[in-house]
């Protein structure tokens, strides 16, 4: 997967050892990752630094979860509209996610590489691989 520049992702998830594979996975294809224990830390993250291209957003997390920071990521103008990948491994059905989401992708933990860049791509709006 080739990337115009660099790809910059928000990494939303509280437990470190997923935090970090699926990071270096993301570096390794060529991403610039920034990385969020909780909804809180990302929202200030959100709100000091660069806009990243996508938000992976983990649901169950301590201090904001994955909901309450949607909650806020939507009433935000300036953030409402980065995409967000939702990588859960509670069985949520993608129907009760997208109701209240909204149009969100979705991948299950434990998370396969090739699912994530093709989810990332699709909420960047790039093309579907091949």
């Amino acid at each position: 997967m080739s990337h115009a520049g660099t790809t910059q992702v928000l990494l939303v998830e509280d437990d470190a050892s997923i935090r970090e594979s699926l990071g270096e996975t993301l570096r390794e294809e060529g991403f610039d990752v920034a990385m969020a224990a909780n909804g809180r830390q990302a929202l200030e993250l959100l709100r000091s630094s660069s806009r990243p291209s996508a938000i992976l957003l983990d649901l169950m997390m301590p201090v904001m979860d994955g909901w309450d920071f949607r909650h806020e990521q939507l009433h935000d103008p300036s953030l409402r509209d980065i995409p967000v990948v939702i990588v859960t491994a509670v069985g949520f059905s993608r129907e009760t996610i997208r109701t209240q989401f909204g149009k969100v992708e979705l991948v299950e933990k434990p998370v396969h590489a090739f699912e994530l860049l093709k989810a990332i791509g699709r909420a960047c709006g790039a093309p579907a691989p091949g």
